[in-house]
């Protein structure tokens, strides 16, 4: 619960005690607990959606609930995906890059990026067929799935600075820590499925999840390679592009 709380604390905007003085215990508790609180939020924003879907606004629906995720974590991770396409698309050495990716201010870029970010998701979600939990039981899987891929990236220690929200989590995730959470969110992952569509809806869950988890991989592999490491922002474009590919796998499967 301790752990439970330092998650919500450092990654949503919920108020929590205690957190005041943040170190590296707060930091490798909340890490474990990521994918559960990205769960939580899921959940109620999906919540959200679902009783949008179930007054007949199935478009307005997934809008709704993809807006609350946002509020509930003060749309943290949606910063860091549009500073990770302001700085790579700059073009500019890894030093530069990050240094732009550090402004408070948001270009073209970045604007274009949460766009089509936002856009395939809502749209993905408006796609999933059947009643109003499954787009439901589909969100809470995206932003648990989305949060386990930051877990596993927290087991290495390849940051690109030395300062800064995102190198608290350097190297902090025990492995051992990381393949329990990977078991644990397959089991919740299948059972989400269940709920959605029976064992159809199981299949299509773990293959989406599947290929969200080669694409995360894939697109850490060539952050690490571009900017010589992780940083916090980094670590936002990867839930959230890892929620999208998921999101339309879901949508396609079914």
């Amino acid at each position: 619960m301790r752990s439970f709380a330092a998650a919500v604390g450092l990654f949503s905007v919920l108020p929590v005690r205690g957190l005041d003085d943040v170190d590296r215990g707060h930091a490798r508790g909340a890490m474990l607990a990521f994918p559960w609180l990205g769960a939580l939020l899921g959940a109620i924003a999906g919540a959200v959606g679902g009783v949008a879907a179930w007054q007949q606004l199935p478009l307005l629906g997934p809008v709704l609930a993809l807006a609350t995720l946002a509020a509930l974590t003060g749309a943290l991770h949606l910063d860091g995906v549009a500073d990770t396409a302001d700085g790579l698309g700059s073009r500019k050495p890894a030093a530069e890059a990050l240094s732009i990716m550090r402004r408070s201010d948001i270009g073209p870029m970045g604007v274009v990026t949460l766009v089509f970010v936002l856009g395939i998701q809502a749209m993905a979600l408006a796609s999933v067929p059947g009643p109003a939990w499954v787009p439901f039981a589909a969100l809470t899987a995206a932003a648990m799935v989305s949060r386990l891929t930051v877990t596993v990236a927290t087991v290495g220690n390849r940051f690109a600075r030395d300062s800064g929200f995102g190198a608290l989590f350097r190297a902090v995730t025990p492995r051992a820590g990381a393949i329990v959470d990977a078991l644990l969110v397959a089991g919740a992952l299948a059972g989400l499925g269940l709920l959605a569509a029976g064992p159809r809806g199981a299949l299509v869950f773990a293959v989406a999840a599947a290929v969200a988890a080669l694409v995360a991989w894939g697109w850490g592999a060539h952050l690490l390679r571009r900017l010589g490491g992780w940083t916090g922002d980094t670590f936002g474009s990867l839930i959230e592009i890892t929620a999208t590919v998921f999101l339309v796998g879901v949508a396609f499967g079914l």
